[in-house]
């Protein structure tokens, strides 16, 4: 291989690995911890404090035997009720339920388990199509970015790993010409 042509790919190589996307992030339901969707979190005050967009994930991580994930229309999720016929969208009940936001539009999730949404676990999520930091897609808004512990960026760990294998392939191809 010519000096000049790997230099290139010295050089693609190191763009890959400094280049950081904005990507979908993953957002922990209530923070951190194992048991963020529960009855004691306002999960108004959480929600506000987060900036969602088309693509984002929410994680909700509970104790499976204790609550449940119901994704309700507007009206299921103000009264509490999701027995209504069309009322509930979807169901998660694994403990550890990660449910993407694919499109910008305000989502609805309540516990379905008795008294649980009466008593405050319900969760509104704002969804903005436009670039991250738009706060939970509400101009105007002074809310601060969500912190890297709460939403991870997959995007970023992809392209490290994609520099990575170019530069392997660069390693073969000096190897071979010398």
């Amino acid at each position: 291989m010519l000096p000049s042509q790997l230099l290139l790919v010295a050089l693609v190589s190191v763009l890959l690995l400094l280049w950081r996307p904005a990507g979908a992030a993953e957002y922990a339901v209530g923070g951190d911890g194992i048991n963020g969707w529960d009855t004691g979190t306002n999960y108004a005050t959480w929600a506000q404090a987060q900036s969602f967009v088309a693509g984002d994930a929410l994680l909700f991580n509970y104790v499976k035997s204790q609550h449940n994930v119901y994704e309700v229309t507007e009206a299921a999720y103000r009264s509490c009720d999701p027995t209504p016929a069309g009322s509930v969208l979807a169901t998660y009940d694994t403990g550890f339920d990660r449910v993407v936001l694919p499109d910008a539009k305000t989502y609805w999730f309540i516990c379905e388990i008795p008294n649980h949404c009466v008593g405050g676990m319900k969760l509104a999520v704002n969804v903005s199509n436009g670039a991250a930091g738009a706060p939970g897609g509400s101009p105007g808004m002074d809310v601060p970015p969500p912190s890297p512990s709460v939403a991870t960026t997959r995007s970023s760990r992809t392209t490290a790993w994609g520099g990575l294998v170019v530069l392997g392939v660069a390693h073969v191809l000096v190897n071979r010409a010398g």
